[in-house]
């Protein structure tokens, strides 16, 4: 539980005129109730309870909140905000921490990219994170890496609720509104608006409080041990970066209109040749050549300029200006010899569900029974499925099953894909009867 006093909503009959930017302390709304409209309606957060506090940007500066965060108590109230789709990297550009005892702190990164010295007093006690998969790569670059935590969304997700967005909870359980219209702005440009920094310091006023919530919420449900698992996970294994796929550039948007392992050679020399200078300017690559110009590029293969710059989405200057790298790039597809073109490549794991009555009618019937057997479960559970078990995992299981089915040798499969211990002792009764085949 936090040590800070939650917030309380304003009354209904207080006229909106004089109500302070930011209400005292007090309740929260109980979990899993719904503000009533009649009760006075959800109350706009506009301004931090200590306000807006500066940027911390010098050593001295970040020496005193490292002070603070080591005298304060309780959990500690993260955030991160990135740039993504301005800059290549998806690193931090502000770090925003709150705890009982020691108010909210904005961290810039840029000036002070080793914050291991904050993570050394404020290791030990919970972290409080909204979506901590998001975040927990770009903290763990700055040395931010949490020993336990506690996850609002996915406790949200174990609990049943629909909307699980960090505005759309603290309305529903706390009787407050956040406004979330900077969530997609560039936080990598200097200096920061005042109004960039008032919503920063929001995204983790309230975090607290929201975990108190949900905690309750779990606990009713009877779920605190599911969470507990799934946030010691997180814990495991949230601070990796993501796996680099083989070959990124078949993730290109439209690519699958094009015909023929020529026209994805040209998509595959295209798309590096951008990867190149976004890399090197630290640009998002959609903002140096949107896919929808390389997939039409690949698909007229224009010979000279003038023709290229006739597509859609090489009208832009600094574009243009590249005209001569997209051309070479297209004639470095054209020389290719025929054995040195894109070749489909080899899935990992089993082939996509819906070639799976063709390929083996025997699997597509255990794949079909084991999720209903998910879909099922879950909902008597009130979870979302995907959090029941992955996608991923249900298809492995059912395209490749033990050898010797039992309940035991399910339960260890399951384990082998990372399912989690509650997981598997809810699912592997059901899951064991439904891959062995049905009597007649």
């Amino acid at each position: 539980m936090t040590d800070e006093p939650p917030l309380r909503r304003r009354p209904a009959e207080e006229p909106p005129g004089n109500a302070p930017q930011h209400p005292p302390s007090a309740q929260p709304q109980p979990a899993g109730e719904r503000v009533d409209p009649a009760d006075g309606g959800p109350v706009p957060l506009i301004a931090p309870r200590d306000g807006t506090p500066d940027p911390v940007a010098a050593p001295a500066e970040f020496a005193e909140v490292v002070a603070r965060f080591a005298a304060g108590t309780g959990p500690v109230a993260l955030d991160a905000e990135r740039a993504s789709g301005y800059r290549y990297s998806q690193r931090a550009y502000l770090v925003q921490l709150r705890r009982a005892g020691a108010g909210t702190a904005l961290i810039d990164p840029l000036p002070l990219p080793d914050l291991s010295a904050l993570d050394a007093v404020i290791g030990e006690a919970e972290w409080v994170l909204h979506a901590a998969s998001q975040d927990l790569p770009c903290l763990a670059e700055v040395g931010l890496r949490p020993r336990r935590l506690f996850d609002t969304e996915l406790a949200a997700r174990l609990a049943g609720f629909e909307r699980v967005g960090l505005a759309a909870l603290t309305e529903q359980l706390l009787g407050f509104t956040l406004e979330k219209h900077h969530s997609a702005a560039d936080w990598s440009s200097r200096p920061l608006p005042e109004s960039w920094l008032t919503y920063a310091a929001l995204d983790v006023e309230l975090l607290t409080d929201l975990r108190d919530a949900l905690d309750a919420e779990l606990t009713r449900q009877g779920k605190s041990a599911w969470a507990a698992e799934e946030f010691a996970a997180l814990v495991r294994t949230g601070a990796r970066p993501p796996r680099v796929r083989a070959e990124p550039w078949r993730r290109t948007s439209g690519i699958h209109r094009l015909r023929g392992a020529r026209a994805q050679a040209r998509v595959r020399s295209m798309w590096y040749a951008r990867d190149q200078i976004a890399s090197r300017r630290d640009a998002a690559p959609g903002r140096v050549l949107p896919d929808s110009a390389i997939i039409a590029a690949a698909e007229l293969d224009p010979k000279d300029e003038k023709t290229l710059l006739t597509l859609p989405g090489f009208g832009g200057r600094s574009v243009r200006r590249l005209a001569r790298t997209w051309l070479a790039a297209l004639d470095d597809a054209r020389q290719l010899p025929e054995d040195s073109l894109p070749v489909s490549p080899t899935v990992e794991g089993p082939p996509p569900p819906h070639r799976w009555a063709e390929r083996d009618p025997v699997a597509a019937g255990r794949l079909a029974r084991s999720r209903e057997v998910v879909i099922r479960i879950a909902g008597e559970h009130n979870l979302p499925p995907e959090n029941l078990i992955t996608p991923d995992s249900v298809r492995r299981l059912a395209w490749t099953p033990p050898e010797e089915l039992s309940e035991e040798t399910v339960a260890e499969t399951l384990r082998g894909l990372n399912a989690r211990e509650w997981q598997i002792a809810l699912l592997t009764p059901d899951l064991t009867e439904a891959l062995n085949p049905p009597t007649p």
